[in-house]
């Protein structure tokens, strides 16, 4: 029998075939990382600071953005400190938990975008009812809700991933702890988990794909009877944002995780466009497309030390 041990850490190897760009990649990456975090707390500051701006859909947009700015805290820090040669190796509880954390960030934004869906099938639908449709009450839950299934699919995950043994290679060919990367250091047969990972991972975001494209269904028909050509215009500016940062949040995960033969390469390099690319355009699609949140921006820059506006 061979000398198994238990493994208590791993190394990261980071991005395949990137070796000797790495004070570049760091460069790049942290620029990312910054713009990322500066862009969320601006569109936060902005909503925050202007009672216009207190409404379901705003207060959505910032939960969006507070997701965003942890999303890419999951495994940014720990890329960027080992890119500017410190040590790979991670411990095995921090690799639970960077792979708990980037599913939890990652499927609760799954749920998300579909309440922001409903919450524009609503006001376009139900323009009437929309207040009490979308009270203080359901909103609160609404965004409960998001984060407390969103945590139950990663305990799951998570779970799934780490009653395994891990007791030989500790090498993780990639630039953080993920699913497919850690089933592949396992010393079991994973070939089941990774059959019951594989519909979980694309169960859920399909159905809240699914759900999202009935609510724009219904969207299109009720804008495209608008008379008013002002009125349509505004309904599609409003929920073409929307529809621009789900494509960039969705297309990532379905070459990641439901593609049949994965490539390492390319996954690491669509994993940083969905970790870091993504949550820093989102302000920027958000922001452009909306003159409410330009209006709001436009005066902190100008006066920073603002008062929130009064009723």
């Amino acid at each position: 029998m061979r000398n198994l041990s238990v493994v208590t850490q791993f190394i990261l190897l980071g991005i395949p075939n990137t070796e000797g760009l790495e004070t570049m990649l760091s460069v790049l990456f942290l620029s990312f990382y910054i713009f990322t975090l500066l862009g969320n707390l601006l569109i936060l500051t902005a909503i925050i600071s202007s009672t216009r701006l207190h409404t379901p859909m705003y207060f959505f947009l910032c939960k969006l953005s507070i997701f965003d700015i942890f999303f890419p805290s999951v495994s940014s820090p720990k890329m960027l400190f080992y890119l500017s040669g410190n040590s790979r190796a991670i411990s095995y509880a921090g690799c639970v938990c960077q792979l708990f954390f980037y599913h939890f960030l990652g499927c609760t934004e799954c749920f998300l975008y579909t309440v922001m869906a409903y919450d524009r099938f609503v006001a376009i639908c139900y323009p009437l009812r929309y207040s009490i449709i979308m009270s203080h009450r359901v909103c609160a839950i609404l965004a409960t809700g998001t984060s407390f299934f969103g945590c139950i699919q990663a305990t799951f995950l998570t779970t799934l991933t780490f009653q395994l043994p891990y007791c030989g290679p500790n090498e993780v060919d990639y630039y953080f702890c993920d699913i497919p990367v850690m089933l592949k250091l396992a010393c079991a047969d994973t070939s089941a988990l990774e059959m019951v990972g594989f519909i979980s991972v694309g169960l859920m975001p399909l159905s809240c794909f699914l759900l999202i494209l009935t609510s724009y269904s219904f969207i299109v028909c009720a804008i495209l009877r608008i008379r008013s050509a002002e009125g349509r215009r505004r309904a599609f500016s409003t929920c073409s944002a929307h529809l621009t940062a789900i494509l960039l949040f969705y297309m990532p995960v379905v070459l990641i995780y439901l593609r049949p033969t994965p490539s390492p390469w390319l996954d690491a390099t669509v994993q940083v466009l969905n970790n870091l690319v993504t949550p820093m355009l989102n302000p920027l699609i958000y922001s452009l497309r909306n003159k409410e949140v330009k209006s709001s921006l436009w005066k902190f820059l100008h006066n920073p030390g603002f008062l929130p506006e009064q009723l």
